[in-house]
């Protein structure tokens, strides 16, 4: 009998998988949901403290959600990612993530001005089960870096409690935390203010892969600034704190 390959993936990546159970599942919902909860159990989130920064991968994403609170019926629109080693970014055709999610409901129109979004193209967009694990399966168990990561933070969180019953496993680090580190000095709060700091061009603002995309930028400029001022893992940084 053929193996599908999502599970033979599995098994590749998660040597402790136990193959009896994904013999038995015939749904690809069961099989998104062992996944995930696979994923999560394998993760060795501290060792990401103690990685050089140099060595250290993440994915920096970003979320367009259609207000600010999970907890009162808000929903992610998009999800849009970039994945980096240190402060190196590989062909961006193979290193980036992107997707609309579905929504069926009706967006305001300070958020269709906001994003550049509307009801057609979301109502038929993927349901949010597929695009997360299609994002966790970009992700693997690398670092999530987002610019105040406290908003993508509770969306994720209350997404994979809604959907898989269980918490968010990977270390979420805030850049603007990380970036207060290497100019302590600078009053700087939005994406844009550290745009403008750094010299990086203001694009695709809103868009959850532009926004990604430029937070990416930043993140690899402090990185190496950091590996300058002599940190030499994100351990050394949060003793900052």
């Amino acid at each position: 009998m053929r193996i599908d390959p999502f599970i033979q993936w599995m098994k590749q990546v998660h040597g402790r998988v136990n193959s009896a159970l994904y013999g038995q599942m015939t749904s690809q919902n069961s099989q998104q949901i062992a996944f995930l909860r696979s994923l999560e159990k394998e993760m060795e989130r501290e060792k990401s403290l103690y990685t050089p920064l140099q060595e250290l991968e993440v994915v920096v994403f970003d979320f367009e959600t259609t207000g600010f609170y999970p907890e009162r019926g808000d929903q992610i629109l998009s999800i849009g990612a970039v994945k980096l080693k240190g402060w190196v970014m590989n062909n961006e055709a193979e290193e980036t993530f992107y997707s609309l999610v579905q929504f069926n409901g009706s967006l305001s129109n300070d958020i269709k001005q906001l994003t550049g979004l509307g009801e057609t193209e979301l109502k038929d967009a993927p349901p949010l089960l597929e695009v997360l694990v299609q994002f966790y399966q970009f992700v693997q168990g690398r670092t999530l870096v987002a610019h105040h990561a406290s908003h993508e933070k509770k969306f994720l969180q209350q997404a994979n409690w809604k959907l898989f019953k269980t918490n968010v496993k990977h270390r979420i680090v805030d850049t603007s935390l990380v970036f207060n580190v290497a100019t302590p000095h600078e009053k700087l709060i939005t994406l844009e203010d550290y745009c403008q700091h750094c010299g990086i061009e203001v694009q695709n603002r809103h868009h959850a892969l532009g926004d990604a995309k430029m937070t990416a930028q930043l993140w690899r400029l402090y990185l190496k600034i950091l590996h300058d001022m002599k940190y030499k893992t994100l351990s050394d940084i949060y003793e900052c704190f």
